[in-house]
């Protein structure tokens, strides 16, 4: 398993559907786009911009559950891409009992936010999510050069935050 940071939370300039961008932890090159729903991108970007809503959130109020039953979230696992769908599992501690809930990964990786959780994702997830060589396609090529050229300034999403 390789461990990944949410380097931003883009748009796609095509779809215009919000996109979690993971970077691997220890090597740059090693990147996992992965496209995710309005509410599950603002989340994510709250977050990472330090944004404290006046009432608690969805995640929120998930982090505040978990913690009042004594639990904490261990790690996020982005465990299998099936059909073009990513799956995740939320490992969460609870005195002697480590839980597995499945989960998607947008929800995952929110929730790690929220507990300063680290991210993992399955090598063979990556080796399935793979960006052909130039010479396979050239569209996916530039898709994959864009999103490793995205800057800071880049992830910000508009519309009003709730």
């Amino acid at each position: 398993m390789i461990e990944m940071v949410v380097h931003g939370v883009t748009l796609d300039p095509v779809s215009q559907m919000p996109i979690v961008v993971l970077k691997a932890r220890e090597d740059e090159e090693t990147i996992l786009p992965i496209w995710i729903g309005a509410f599950e991108a603002n989340g994510i970007a709250m977050k990472l911009q330090d944004v404290e809503p006046p009432r608690p959130m969805t995640y929120d109020l998930l982090k505040n559950v978990i913690t009042e039953m004594g639990g904490t979230v261990e790690r996020v696992v982005i465990n299998d891409l099936k059909d073009s769908t990513y799956y995740a599992e939320i490992h969460i501690v609870q005195g002697n009992n480590t839980l597995v809930i499945d989960s998607r990964p947008s929800d995952a990786i929110n929730v790690a936010l929220r507990f300063g959780a680290p991210i993992f994702v399955a090598e063979e997830v990556l080796e399935k999510s793979k960006v052909p060589e130039p010479e396979e396609d050239e569209e996916k090529q530039q898709l994959k050069e864009w999103l490793e050229n995205i800057r800071p300034e880049d992830f910000e999403i508009g519309g009003e935050q709730s």
